[in-house]
């Protein structure tokens, strides 16, 4: 199972990367994209949206079903990534090299509260 230690994660599948100019990336997960199968639809929010932690942000779909993304944490919109919109299937070759969108967080503490890699993957092997 693929789920990099320098990465936080949401039980609902998004993992989340602190970046060095206090925003953070998000995508979602390697387990996600597996349970997901053939990505073919991605729907990502308008750069400027504000989200409550926990709020539906974003959608992929797949061949058998539709997900939604949430923002791990309260804040704003920055980026989005069109690549990823343009060709969903990118996230199933390499789920956490193609990320979906950028927020610049309300509460950058509220990042210790995601969980780390091994509580993510106890969460995983659980299910």
């Amino acid at each position: 199972m693929n789920i990099p230690a320098d990465l936080r994660y949401t039980k609902s599948h998004e993992w989340i990367r602190a970046d060095a100019d206090g925003t953070v990336t998000i995508g979602i997960t390697d387990h996600a994209q597996e349970l997901l199968g053939d990505l073919v639809f991605v729907e990502l929010p308008e750069v400027g949206s504000e989200f409550a932690a926990e709020q539906e942000a974003a959608v992929v779909e797949s061949v058998k079903a539709a997900a939604d993304v949430y923002a791990p944490l309260a804040g704003t919109v920055i980026e989005v990534n069109q690549a990823a919109v343009d060709a969903p299937e990118l996230i199933n070759q390499d789920a956490y090299g193609v990320w979906l969108f950028r927020m610049r967080p309300v509460a950058a503490s509220e990042l210790d509260a995601l969980l780390d890699a091994a509580a993510y993957e106890r969460i995983v092997e659980a299910a």
